[in-house]
């Protein structure tokens, strides 16, 4: 769904929005389309997060509220991935586990020097 200037501002229009860029025009948010197909899917796991934790701390705000706080949410999950890396981020499973197989450096050098 792209979004129009007829599009409604309401809790029904935002459940069908589907694809990143849907949710950045629906709450006027500029972006730039390249850096959005890089980090799309790390921007919305961030907005998911994110509108998990206002519906948690603000479950009975009216519709405007919640969709301005979501219009928020989804900025922060943007601004987040201009400012830092996945890796960094550590949002997804893959990144915060740490293979089996791997030693560090850092761990070769501790137990060097404490030798």
């Amino acid at each position: 769904m792209t979004k129009t200037e007829a599009t409604p501002k309401t809790l029904t229009a935002f459940k069908s929005l589907t694809n990143a860029e849907d949710y950045l025009q629906f709450f006027d948010i500029e972006y730039d389309r390249e850096f959005v197909n890089i980090n799309r899917l790390h921007i919305l796991k961030k907005f998911s997060d994110l509108i998990k934790e206002v519906d948690a701390a603000f479950p009975d705000v009216d519709e405007a509220e919640k969709l301005e706080k979501y219009g928020m949410a989804l900025e922060e999950a943007y601004q987040v991935y201009l400012t830092s890396s996945p890796l960094e981020t550590k949002l997804f499973k893959v990144f915060q586990s740490k293979p089996k197989n791997f030693v560090s450096l850092d761990e070769l050098t501790k137990k060097a020097e404490a030798k």
